[in-house]
């Protein structure tokens, strides 16, 4: 049967009448099944094979099978997957770098930003890790930009500490960092709405790291302001004197 077209096999003899025919379906099709007639019995446990493999993240309107008292239901990846808190949005690699800044990306985008650092090393013993901040994409770093103040303690149990009213630079460590061998550090700064103009920006930090010569860790927390509400749009850090031997320095913003 094709549409309103009956062929068969072999010519009817004459006088034959039809009166009826029974469709009994076409060889390897059943047709289509009544609604509601097939059950989990009639379905193959491996009908999702899976042979198909992601070999990324979903994307977004990606459905997964979630079964809802037993009835099961479709839901988009982008309802279930986790959200992050810090976004990647710059990295940098120190080799003997006279600063390390990020002088975009720092905008609007985000209201928080968090600047990581790792091995880092200075290429001259005895010197301080500094930060200074961007405005309009020129480096504050005189006519008084700064208010800090740095506490550090050594695993030798002396403490230091350091603050300035009116600096040019921000002090992130108030005791000296080595150079030798092994010696390194790490830490991060939080920038807290650079791109706010009502109010004085505030910041924190902490870093940990080698003394030089005594060989004993060093923890410093420090807390600044930049004298100024104007919008920062970029940071650098630096060493008091000569270069960054080593280091990863990653811009994140905080959602």
């Amino acid at each position: 049967i094709s549409g309103a077209t009956i062929t068969f096999a072999s010519n009817l003899a004459t006088g034959d009448v039809i009166d009826f025919i029974i469709l009994l379906g076409d060889t390897l099709n059943v047709g289509t099944p009544s609604d509601d007639s097939v059950g989990a019995a009639q379905i193959k446990n491996d009908l999702i094979s899976g042979t198909t493999a992601l070999t990324s993240a979903p994307d977004d309107t990606d459905e997964f099978l979630v079964s809802d008292a037993g009835t099961l239901k479709r839901i988009d990846y982008s309802l279930i997957k986790s959200s992050t808190t810090h976004t990647l949005l710059a990295s940098a690699t120190a080799s003997g770098s006279a600063s390390i800044a990020f002088t975009s990306n720092i905008d609007s985008t985000y209201k928080n930003y968090l600047i990581t650092f790792e091995n880092v090393s200075p290429a001259t013993d005895d010197v301080i890790l500094y930060f200074d901040m961007y405005v309009s994409g020129t480096v504050q770093n005189s006519g008084n930009c700064y208010d800090y103040a740095c506490l550090g303690l050594r695993g030798n149990g002396s403490a230091s500490d350091t603050a300035s009213e009116g600096a040019n630079d921000i002090k992130l460590s108030g005791m000296s960092w080595g150079n030798a061998t092994g010696e390194n550090g790490f830490g991060y700064v939080y920038l807290i709405n650079p791109s706010e103009t009502a109010d004085f920006k505030l910041m924190r930090s902490f870093t940990s790291h080698i003394d030089n010569g005594a060989r004993a860790c060093v923890d410093d927390c420090a807390g600044f302001l930049n004298n100024g509400q104007a919008a920062v749009d970029g940071v650098r850090f630096l060493y008091s004197s000569g270069n960054i031997a080593t280091g990863t320095f990653r811009l994140y913003g905080v959602t």
